[in-house]
């Protein structure tokens, strides 16, 4: 039997923005950019979803004169990453 997958990480950019977050202690906004290659207003969107699913904590703070936002996984996050690979293993018979 196949378990529902996690709608909030069940799309690309917010499953890339959470494999990122799973190998590093914390990442900032132009990192995650750069690694799931998308805008910075999808990656906005997206980061907001996952913070309101309480998956990824944000905290937001200056880098000189600028606004500088960091992404932390939360346990909460990591808890569903694995669950949803696990899910996935079993989509794909591994």
């Amino acid at each position: 039997m196949f378990n529902d997958l996690d709608p909030v990480l069940n799309t690309p950019v917010r499953l890339a923005i959470v494999s990122v977050l799973i190998k590093l202690k914390q990442a900032d906004f132009a990192y995650l950019m750069e690694t799931t290659n998308t805008t910075q207003g999808n990656l906005s969107h997206q980061i907001k979803k996952l913070s309101e699913a309480a998956y990824i904590e944000v905290i937001k703070t200056y880098k000189g004169n600028y606004p500088h936002t960091i992404c932390k996984l939360t346990a909460k996050g990591r808890k569903a990453f694995e669950q949803y690979v696990d899910d996935i293993k079993k989509y794909l018979h591994l």
